[in-house]
């Protein structure tokens, strides 16, 4: 084995890998990713497992005899699936002399920077005593409106929480494609850096078991590059997929999101993936908007502010407009919507977002 070239990474494995054509859990191909990520661990790469496939897994398992609310199957089949997804991971992974343990999360719990914090404690102490953390999203008590876009979403989430060196997101092709993935003539897009245009390359559509697509991938893949973290989409199911990348044995077709220059903070990492829990809108004039431009750090104060839309409350999350309407960050408010509307475009007022609270896309 060479020598790995990342020492904390998070792996994303989809729905679209775990299962066969049929649906069911395909144990091969998890036998296979265990005995990589044991391989890289006793190597000393700590790994973060985002896994799917509970519902997938139950979907298989419980045979319903009427039409049910798509909530209620989504509930209904992550409760078992997720039984049976623990237990094989819990008992491959003993098989190497490993201890697994299970974390499941939804998007509220990203929420509140407690929560956050208390979520990030609890892997790094699964970490620090070489338990791999098998993350998923706990479906079983999600809504619709509370959920991740998909597992995607949250391996983004955990590997900028985590301070990861890597993500990878393992999917059923190759990476991203510069055409149709089915067209023989179509090639993988190895590298992608932060001025390549993607629009025309991608399609919208959904995997067949899993909520997400490549669009969602390279959206989030483009976030946790920005934040100084590589991203790599590849195929789950070719043959020591993760240990080729990692270790860098052999060329492998895929597709790498290189990493911006630009680091963030610990506290800013959060709120650039808390946009979804905006509670409030702050639109600023064109003398705000040139400050943020520029490299120097600048708040939000309310001189620069010409009108508060939305009810939120201090510590909450507010996304910020520009002249035009355009949506150009989110941050965290000092103060509530009330004293905000009360102080729009006044001289001498507190930051209503402080530069340290701020995230701009």
């Amino acid at each position: 084995m060479n020598t790995p070239q990342f020492k904390r990474l998070v792996v994303k494995v989809g729905s679209n890998v775990l299962t066969d054509k049929n649906g069911q859990l395909d144990v091969d191909i998890i036998s296979s990713i265990v005995d990589q990520v044991a391989a890289l661990h006793n190597k000393g790469v700590e790994v973060l497992l985002i896994s799917s496939g509970a519902v997938a897994a139950g979907r298989a398992l419980v045979h319903t005899s009427k039409k049910m609310d798509p909530v209620d199957q989504r509930q209904l089949f992550s409760a078992v699936g997720q039984v049976q997804l623990i237990n094989l991971y819990f008992n491959l992974f003993q098989k190497k002399g490993l201890i697994s343990g299970q974390v499941l999360t939804t998007k509220e719990n990203f929420k509140s920077r407690r929560h956050y914090l208390n979520q990030k404690n609890c892997m790094s102490v699964m970490l620090e005593h070489n338990v791999i953390p098998i993350i998923n999203e706990n479906d079983t008590i999600s809504v619709t409106e509370l959920m991740f876009t998909d597992n995607d979403e949250l391996s983004g989430l955990i590997a900028s929480m985590m301070d990861a060196e890597a993500l990878i997101i393992l999917s059923n092709i190759d990476g991203i494609y510069d055409g149709n993935p089915s067209l023989p003539e179509s090639r993988v897009i190895p590298i992608i850096k932060p001025d390549t245009d993607l629009r025309s390359f991608i399609a919208s559509g959904k995997s067949t078991f899993g909520r997400g697509g490549m669009l969602t991938k390279s959206n989030i893949a483009r976030k946790v590059a920005e934040e100084g973290i590589p991203v790599f989409i590849a195929n789950g199911k070719r043959f020591n997929i993760l240990t080729d990348l990692v270790e860098q044995t052999e060329s492998v077709p895929h597709t790498r999101f290189e990493a911006y220059s630009k680091t963030s903070s610990a506290v800013k990492k959060w709120i650039a993936h808390s946009e979804g829990f905006a509670k409030g809108k702050v639109f600023v004039n064109e003398g705000c908007m040139l400050a943020l431009q520029r490299n120097k750090a600048s708040s939000i104060l309310p001189v620069g502010i010409t009108k508060i839309s939305g009810s939120f409350e201090k510590g909450d999350i507010v996304r910020i407009y520009d002249p035009e309407g355009n949506s150009i960050g989110v941050g965290k408010a000092q103060y509530g919507s009330q004293t905000a509307t009360e102080v729009v475009g006044k001289k001498g007022e507190r930051p209503l977002v402080h530069y340290d609270y701020l995230y701009l896309d």
